[in-house]
């Protein structure tokens, strides 16, 4: 019986530890890092960083729907980053770094309007979330450095504490 993977792709501020935190869920074959949700065509890490391609930093995940749901994935997503700061994620701050969900279809759509809200009414942020829910648009692979990047460097986090 073959496998039916599916996508879906999240911004959450800096891509290395989204990556790394996705990469760890049972059910996600892959996970690659680029950019979305812009109108400038094949940027690059350079270009993003200016913040004036409109594209955010995003994972774009390949998962097995029979092993992990993809509210599973938007709860991973709500614990990793702070869901209520538009355009930053700690000391990142840009439009590159906002709070997105970008779905591939119209119950990922409704799944996410539907986390977000659960998420939002929780209790467990002191201010309203911001994370734009938007179609998804054309990815962008990161240049190859990128990918892996925390593994292929030995850390565990990109923490900067």
């Amino acid at each position: 019986m073959d496998m039916i993977m599916k996508k879906a792709m999240f911004g959450a501020g800096c891509f290395w530890g989204v990556e790394l935190a996705f990469r760890r869920i049972e059910g996600v074959a892959d996970v690659a890092v680029g950019y979305s949700g812009g109108e400038y065509p094949n940027p690059t890490y350079r270009d993003v960083c200016t913040g004036r391609t409109g594209h955010a930093e995003v994972v774009e995940i390949d998962y097995d729907p029979a092993k992990v749901s993809y509210n599973r994935l938007l709860e991973v997503l709500w614990s990793i980053h702070d869901p209520t700061t538009p355009n930053r994620q700690g000391p990142d701050v840009g439009t590159q770094y906002r709070s997105a969900i970008f779905t591939f279809d119209a119950e990922q759509a409704a799944e996410a309007e539907a986390s977000k809200q659960a998420e939002d009414a929780s209790g467990r942020h002191r201010r309203p979330i911001v994370t734009e829910i938007t179609p998804a648009s054309t990815f962008y692979r990161a240049e190859e450095y990128h990918q892996r990047y925390l593994e292929k460097n030995g850390r565990a986090s990109c923490s900067i504490h």
